[in-house]
C-alpha cells in the first residue's frame, strides 16, 4: 500500500520535475533514488567525509577547503578579518552546491568550507531513542549548538585554527577525533539554520538564501537519506511530513528577507553566482609585504655567525656561480653544521654535575626542557635536517610546504605534518634562504596555532635579506633568529642580493623556472 503511494507521489514529481529548467540540476536520473526496501550501501554518515581529503580539484587549480592562515602583517596580526559568506535555505536546497560553485568561481587557492551539519547537538538517550523511531526533530533551532557554532566561526574570522565536531548521523553523536580547520581569506557558512541567530547573523558579511521548489527538495532527500545516511523510505517520509516541511515553513523560509541575495534553481543559476563572485572580489584586498621597520637597525633577537675567515671562504665558494654542484653541497653542508650548532646554544640549559672517570664532580650543564623538535620548510629547509639530526640524538622532524605566488608574493600553506604534542617542544626552524620572510612568517604562525610558544622558537638559515629579518622580528619579537650572514636587498622578483642563487635548484642540481624566487618550494611527493 505505502509503495504504490509513493510510486503515484514519484509520478506527480516527475511531470514537475520535467519542467523544472537548470543546468541539470533537476535531472531525475540525478535525483531519484532507488525504490527499495533494503538499505543501499552508506556512503556518507558524518558531517565531514565530504570534505575529506578537503580539496576542491576544478579545471584551473586545487582549492584547499580546510582553510590556511591567512597573511599577517608586521605585528603578527591578521590583516583583515576573513570575508563571511552565509549560506541559507531548505533541506537540500543545494547550498553546498553553491557553496562550491562559488568557490571555484572565485578562483582563488584558500577558503574554509564550513557545515552547519557538524554542529548538531549529541543527543541524550532519551532523545537517542526517538531519532531511532524519526521522532526527534533535527530541523528545529534547539537541535544545533550556536553556542559552539558562534565561538569557532569568530576564531575563524580572526584567522585563528579551530577544532571543527565530526558529527555521525548513524549514531547521532560526535566522533571523539575532532577535525583541525585554519583561516583563510574567504569562508563559507552552509546551514539550514544559518539564518538563526541574531550574533551568528552578525559575523555574516554576505547572506545568501538558496531557494529551491519544494518537490525537488523533497526528492534530493530521500536519495541522500536513503543511500547516503541508511535510513528507511517509511522514516524519511515521516520525519519530512512530521518534522522538516513545518520546520520550513515555520523557521527557514521567513528568513528569506535577511538575505543580501536570493539565488533561485541553486548551483544552476550562474548569473547569481557570477554577481556574488564580483563582490566577494570587490571585499578582498592584495596585500602586501610590509615594509615600516627597513630602516631600522638589527633587532636583537638576530643571530649572526662571527664572519670568520673560515665563514667567509665557504660563503665564496658556495656563492660563486661557476661552483660544482659536490663543492656546493659540501660547503653548505659545513655551514648548516655550524649554524645548527650555533642554535643549539640558544637553548635553555641548567647546572649538572656529573663524576669523571677519576672519580672527581665535574660542574657541567645539559638541556633544560621537554624536547628538541626540528621542522624544515620544503624543499630547501630539508637540507639541513642531517646536520640537525648529526647534533641531536633521536630528534624529531616535521615539515611544512609553503609556496609563494609569483604574482602577490603571499605565501600559500600547501602541506603540513607536525609530530603529536608539539606544544611543549623547543622548536628548531629551518629554511636556507629568508628574503622577504613571507614564508618564515607564515611558518612560524602555523607552530603558533599549534600552541608552540613563541619563545620557544628558533628560526636557523644559511642566508636572510634585512627585509625578512625585520618582517620576522617585528612580528614574531620572541623569535629567535640565526643566520650565517645577512644580505642588505631584495629585488622586484624576491631575489636576495647579491645572494647566493636558488638554492633549492643548486643543491638537488634542478633547474630553476624563468621566475623563480629565493622562498619558492616544490612540491614533495607524499
Amino acid at each position: 500500500m505505502f509503495i504504490s503511494f509513493l510510486q503515484s507521489v514519484m509520478c506527480a514529481l516527475c511531470v514537475r520535475l520535467l519542467l523544472y529548467s537548470g543546468d541539470g540540476e533537476g535531472s531525475l536520473d540525478r535525483l531519484l533514488p532507488s525504490v527499495s526496501t533494503g538499505l543501499s550501501p552508506r556512503k556518507r554518515t558524518t558531517s565531514q567525509c565530504k570534505s575529506e581529503p578537503p580539496l576542491l580539484r576544478t579545471s584551473k587549480r586545487t582549492i584547499y577547503t580546510a582553510g590556511r592562515p591567512p597573511w599577517y602583517n608586521e605585528h603578527g596580526t591578521q590583516s583583515k578579518e576573513a570575508f563571511v559568506i552565509g549560506l541559507c535555505g531548505g533541506s537540500a536546497s543545494g547550498k553546498t552546491t553553491v557553496a562550491r560553485k562559488i568557490i571555484e568561481a572565485l578562483d582563488v587557492p584558500w577558503v574554509v568550507l564550513l557545515s552547519m551539519d557538524s554542529f548538531y547537538k549529541v543527543l541524550t538517550p532519551e532523545e537517542q531513542i526517538l531519532a531511532a523511531s524519526n521522532d526527534y526533530n533535527f530541523d528545529h533551532p534547539d537541535a544545533f549548538d550556536f553556542d559552539l557554532l558562534k565561538h569557532i566561526l569568530r576564531k575563524l574570522k580572526k584567522g585563528k585554527s579551530v577544532k571543527i565536531p565530526v558529527y555521525d548521523f548513524t549514531t547521532h553523536g560526535r566522533h571523539k577525533e575532532w577535525k583541525t580547520v585554519y583561516g583563510a581569506s574567504v569562508i563559507i557558512f552552509e546551514g539550514i539554520m544559518a539564518f538563526a541567530d541574531k550574533e551568528l547573523l552578525q559575523l555574516l558579511d554576505m547572506k545568501l538564501f538558496v531557494d529551491t521548489d519544494s518537490d525537488i527538495r523533497l526528492v534530493r532527500r530521500l536519495r541522500r537519506d536513503i543511500s547516503e545516511r541508511g535510513r528507511e523510505i517509511e522514516g524519511v517520509i515521516k520525519q519530512y511530513n512530521k518534522f522538516v516541511k513545518p520546520a520550513f515553513e515555520q523557521y527557514i523560509e521567513p528568513t528569506m528577507r535577511l538575505a543580501d541575495i536570493v539565488v533561485p534553481r541553486g548551483g544552476g543559476n550562474m548569473v547569481a553566482i557570477d554577481l556574488i563572485v564580483q563582490h566577494v572580489h570587490s571585499q578582498l584586498e592584495e596585500v602586501t609585504l610590509a615594509s615600516a621597520h627597513q630602516a631600522q637597525p638589527l633587532p636583537q633577537t638576530l643571530s649572526v655567525l662571527d664572519s670568520t675567515p673560515q665563514v667567509k671562504g665557504m660563503h665564496t665558494i658556495i656563492r660563486n656561480k661557476e661552483t660544482s654542484r659536490d663543492e656546493f653541497i659540501f660547503y653548505s653542508k659545513r655551514l648548516m653544521r655550524l649554524l645548527i650548532e650555533r642554535a643549539l646554544s640558544f637553548l635553555p640549559s641548567q647546572v649538572h654535575v656529573v663524576q669523571t672517570p677519576q672519580g672527581e664532580d665535574y660542574e657541567g650543564r645539559t638541556f633544560h626542557g621537554k624536547r628538541i623538535t626540528g621542522v624544515s620548510i620544503l624543499r630547501a629547509g630539508e637540507t639541513m635536517e642531517p646536520a640537525l639530526r648529526a647534533v641531536c640524538k633521536d630528534v624529531r622532524i616535521g615539515k611544512i610546504l609553503i609556496q609563494t605566488n609569483q604574482d602577490t608574493g603571499e605565501p600559500e600553506l600547501h602541506y603540513l605534518r607536525l609530530p603529536k604534542d608539539i606544544s611543549e617542544d623547543h622548536v628548531i626552524l629551518m629554511d636556507c634562504t629568508v628574503s622577504t620572510g613571507a614564508a618564515a612568517m607564515m611558518a612560524v604562525r602555523v607552530l603558533l596555532d599549534h600552541d608552540v610558544q613563541e619563545d620557544k622558537i628558533l628560526l636557523v638559515s644559511l642566508l636572510m635579506a634585512e627585509m625578512g629579518i625585520h618582517s620576522v622580528a617585528y612580528a614574531f619579537p620572541q623569535v629567535k633568529i640565526i643566520t650565517t650572514a645577512v644580505d642588505k636587498k631584495v629585488n622586484d622578483l624576491f631575489h636576495i642580493i647579491p645572494g647566493i642563487g636558488n638554492f633549492g635548484d643548486r643543491y638537488f642540481g634542478t633547474d630553476a623556472p624563468p621566475d623563480w624566487s629565493d622562498e619558492e618550494l616544490d612540491e614533495p611527493s607524499y
